[in-house]
């Protein structure tokens, strides 16, 4: 199920006309890559039926393909994997931007569920607003964190971005220990891609559900963020901006921390506090 190296084009390059005080020049400059993904599905014996088309940075694709299909409730466990793979077609026709999820049961879609995913807020499209909320047991209670390494969060997830560096034009989410280490780390130019991939990598390591960690991503928190970590059974979500009264809403719900406006020595809480510990 490993992707070759060699597809990660997740940065382009183009000239750009520098304005300055005044003064123009031209130079060379990066830009991060955004190109659409359709994530398809299929059990035995079955063709594979269409269930996304996300625009995403390219990188990590197998990753994205089974979190989405986790956060949105399709898959029921990491052993219905059997195999995820490229579409199959002559090398001269192949464009690395459809990626088959094949199962050990039935895949069954509801034929009016569609999605389109854009890289600005997620999940569009659905067919009707009941399926906004996807059904998700509360998450376990989690760790208790303390408010110094709440504090780092920030700083840990802007240093483990290699390709932010690069072009300054994208999101990131990192999944981190009780203590602020980091697990792992995913970039792309939509966040809810982001949480997707670091989901679908703990899906394919069998390491789901995430109950001991804490999720941060850049940006806001909107309420898709939160289900996608109550999906995963993330306990704790921070960001660096706000979140929305939908998010806090789910989140209450669910069980899940809000952590918002993390910035210099400060946050704000919006849901679950007792999991945090001002003190520490």
């Amino acid at each position: 199920m490993l992707e070759p190296e060699n597809l990660r084009r997740n940065v382009a390059t183009a000239r750009v006309l520098v304005v300055r005080d005044g003064s123009s020049f031209e130079r060379p400059d990066r830009l991060v890559t955004e190109e659409p993904m359709e994530i398809q599905a299929a059990g035995p014996g079955e063709d594979p039926v269409s269930v996304a088309v996300t625009m995403r940075t390219p990188g990590n694709d197998f990753e994205l393909a089974v979190g989405f299909l986790w956060t949105e409730g399709l898959l029921r466990s990491p052993d219905d994997i059997l195999s995820v793979k490229y579409c199959e077609v002559p090398a001269e026709e192949q464009h690395y931007n459809v990626v088959t999820v094949r199962l050990s049961h039935p895949f069954a879609l509801e034929s009016q569920r569609n999605f389109f995913a854009t890289s600005s807020c997620g999940v569009c499209g659905k067919a009707s607003l009941d399926q906004v909320h996807v059904q998700c047991a509360g998450v376990a209670p989690g760790p208790n964190v303390s408010r110094t390494v709440i504090l780092e969060l920030p700083d840990a997830l802007r240093t483990a971005q290699r390709v932010f560096e690069q072009t300054g034009g994208l999101h990131a989410a990192g999944v981190f220990d009780p203590v602020g280490s980091v697990v792992a780390v995913r970039e792309d130019v939509g966040r809810h891609n982001a949480v997707d991939k670091l989901v679908g990598l703990a899906v394919l390591g069998k390491d789901v559900p995430l109950s001991n960690n804490v999720l941060m991503v850049s940006g806001r928190v909107s309420f898709e963020i939160v289900q996608k970590a109550a999906m995963a059974g993330i306990p704790i979500v921070c960001a660096v901006s706000a979140p929305s009264s939908l998010a806090v809403e789910a989140a209450e719900d669910l069980g899940v921390t809000v952590v918002g406006f993390l910035r210099g020595r400060g946050f704000n809480v919006y849901s679950h506090s007792e999991r945090i510990t001002i003190d520490g």
